[in-house]
């Protein structure tokens, strides 16, 4: 009879068995503490690189993004990039050399003539950097040693729907997950009561153009990485409450009761999608407690309504979803997306962008001095601007204080401030008539990859494989914009 093969390296007594085991269950809670999303099971989450989801690439410098979005494009010629030339050429033809081969809008393509419009605005320069800024944008010059103005963003696209589209999903065509849902994806949420993905809307008085739920679609990630949107009603996240007749306990056992036949539904098939609905039921139910407290207003202090403006006491508002977002972001929110509508200008400029910027200059300047003033602006990113910028030359009739401008995706202004960005700086140079990048350009890959990585992800590990190709926000480009990270 052969004798068993003994292996004594296995062999331990009891004591040091439960000794070994209390470690182990240990560091397996604190995990969970650490990381609440470490033990989640997740389909394609284990596609990134091998790098598990909820866990950075390397130390971020940011934990969260608050966007800003100016949906229409703002006119950085009225704004930020100031240029003298235009004012002394006004009227004239913009040269041919400078506009090249510059691809049109079905708008200007027939146009005889492309003359140049001077800003009837003044502009001066303000903090240590002396930045240029409109009059148009005195609390945002108040702040302007916070911020990061970068002047040479581009895109390829030249119209709205493309380039807004491109914006907040990397790609001009539809159906491919958005900002928000790849760091939910990446990074899990910080709050396990509120989405870790919120968008909220505005609408100003200029001409707007519209925003649609695929920007902030979940696209072929799971669902749970959608982005959720806050209305201005009564019930700010609709489907919320429970229906009439129903308690909270028994709604606990309605969700219960559904996740078990739900468990038994992904058992037989394995769909991850499945379990995707299951956490978010469980998290309506958590939302139902939190929401209501986090929207609201009244127990603002009085220098906060003040620093804001009256109207961030009027849901829907820019000022109100400003002050919302705040909120949102200091209870761990990951991204807070806020679009404004209003900045499509192409005629009558200067009366349109005066009542933009009456509803966004003092709340988002609010903004980020609120953050700084919490300690939350150095781990909170926020993010100003539109989908691409304005033409310097005239759409339509051309007088001395009325004018309009095309779409330019050449060169155009967005700012950035906190979340390890560097403070009171002008990052790149347009020529004289603020159409063409001359130096340091900025792509909006290359945006999207400096974001990320002061989210502590590199931008080229973000993937998720699907039907058979490894997507990325950046797609198969980007580069770090290292002369804006601090």
């Amino acid at each position: 009879m052969e004798k068993p093969i003994l292996d004594y390296g296995m062999n331990t007594t009891r004591r040091h068995f439960l000794s070994k085991l209390s470690l182990g269950l240990g560091s397996a809670a604190l995990g969970s503490l650490l990381i609440p999303d470490l033990f989640k099971g997740g389909g394609g989450e284990a596609d990134m690189e091998g790098l598990m989801a909820g866990l950075p690439h390397f130390a971020p410098k940011a934990k969260r993004v608050i966007y800003l979005f100016q949906n229409g494009a703002p006119s950085q010629l009225d704004l930020f990039d100031y240029k003298p030339m235009l004012n002394k050429m006004h009227g004239e033809d913009l040269p041919e050399s400078i506009r090249g081969t510059q691809r049109l809008t079905g708008m200007t393509a027939n146009q005889a003539k492309f003359p140049l419009a001077g800003s009837i605005f003044n502009f001066k320069q303000y903090g240590k950097s002396g930045a240029w800024m409109s009059e148009l944008l005195p609390h945002t010059a108040g702040i302007v040693d916070d911020l990061c103005i970068i002047k040479t963003l581009n895109t390829e696209a030249i119209n709205h729907d493309p380039a807004l589209t491109f914006f907040q999903t990397g790609a001009q065509v539809g159906n491919r997950p958005s900002f928000g849902a790849w760091l939910s994806y990446g990074l899990g949420s910080e709050n396990q009561n509120l989405p870790g993905f919120c968008v909220l809307l505005s609408r100003g008085k200029g001409n707007g153009q519209g925003v649609y739920s695929k920007l902030w679609t979940n696209g072929f990630l799971d669902s749970v990485h959608q982005g959720v949107q806050f209305s201005s009603g009564e019930n700010p996240v609709l489907y919320l409450n429970d229906p009439d007749g129903m308690d909270r306990a028994q709604r606990r056992k309605m969700l219960d009761k559904l996740s078990e036949l739900n468990q038994g539904t992904y058992n037989e098939f394995g769909d991850p999608e499945i379990t995707a609905k299951v956490q978010q039921y469980e998290m309506a139910f958590r939302m139902q407690t939190a929401v209501p407290e986090i929207t609201d207003m009244s127990k603002e202090p009085e220098s906060i309504v003040k620093m804001y403006g009256p109207e961030c006491l009027v849901p829907g508002t820019y000022a109100a979803n400003c002050l919302l977002a705040r909120k949102l972001s200091e209870q761990g929110v990951r991204f807070v997306q806020l679009y404004h509508q209003g900045w499509d200008s192409h005629g009558g400029l200067p009366s349109e962008i005066r009542g933009q910027c009456m509803d966004v200059d003092q709340a988002s300047a609010a903004l980020v001095t609120d953050l700084k003033q919490r300690g939350l602006l150095d781990e909170t990113l926020v993010i100003w601007g539109g989908e691409f910028g304005r033409t310097n030359y005239c759409q339509g009739t051309l007088t001395k204080d009325n004018y309009g401008r095309d779409h330019h995706p050449r060169a155009f202004t967005v700012w950035m401030a906190g979340g390890g960005v560097k403070p009171g700086i002008v990052y790149g140079e347009t020529d004289e008539f603020g159409y063409n990048v001359v130096k340091d350009p900025v792509h909006v890959h290359d945006f999207h990859a400096t974001i990320l990585n002061q989210l502590g992800l590199d931008h080229e590990k973000l993937v998720f494989k699907h039907q058979g190709r490894r997507y990325r926000l950046t797609d198969v480009a980007g580069k770090l914009v290292k002369g804006i990270i601090a």
